[in-house]
């Protein structure tokens, strides 16, 4: 199994040439606060909330309001270069289009974390054979726990904290 590796940084300058063309294509009205928005959210790799773009945006922009932000999360998800998820903690997340992935997540410090495996891939797809010649055009595979220091595992670290350690 292996964790999803990020965009390079050519993938954000397709990104944005995307979103230029989307807003041309649908004559909307291009304002500085919109544009840091996207900005912010096309230099993010996480799964980042309404809240928490709302304020690494007001760093740089005080009086961006929630409101645009939410709207323009909902105009980046209605152009095909972001996507919603709802990850059982009741609040939405976003995150940027890009290849299939999977997701891990632990239900008490709400880690969320991508993951590729072509075994789970190759296995739906058998299941899906095998019950009646069912064809798969999307899906999503999202596996709920707790990580090792959630779960009380002695010694056991979460795995952000142990990235927070080397970016230290």
């Amino acid at each position: 199994m292996a964790e999803r590796n990020d965009f390079r940084p050519d993938d954000t300058v397709e990104l944005k040439e995307r979103w230029k063309s989307y807003v041309q294509d649908k004559r909307l009205n291009t304002t500085s606060q919109r544009e840091a928005i996207v900005e912010m959210f096309l230099r993010t790799r996480d799964h980042i909330s309404i809240d928490e773009l709302l304020a690494k945006v007001r760093k740089r922009h005080p009086k961006v309001g929630y409101a645009t932000v939410y709207r323009t999360l909902k105009l980046l998800v209605d152009s095909g270069l972001a996507v919603e998820r709802q990850f059982g903690d009741g609040q939405a997340r976003f995150e940027i289009v890009g290849d299939h992935h999977d997701h891990l997540i632990c239900l008490k410090c709400s880690l969320i974390l991508e993951f590729e495996d072509d075994e789970i891939e190759r296995l739906q797809e058998r299941i899906a054979q095998r019950l009646g010649g069912f064809n798969v055009l999307r899906h999503r595979h999202e596996l709920y726990g707790l990580c090792p220091k959630a779960a009380g595992v002695t010694n056991g670290t979460c795995p952000r904290d142990v990235e927070a350690a080397k970016k230290r």
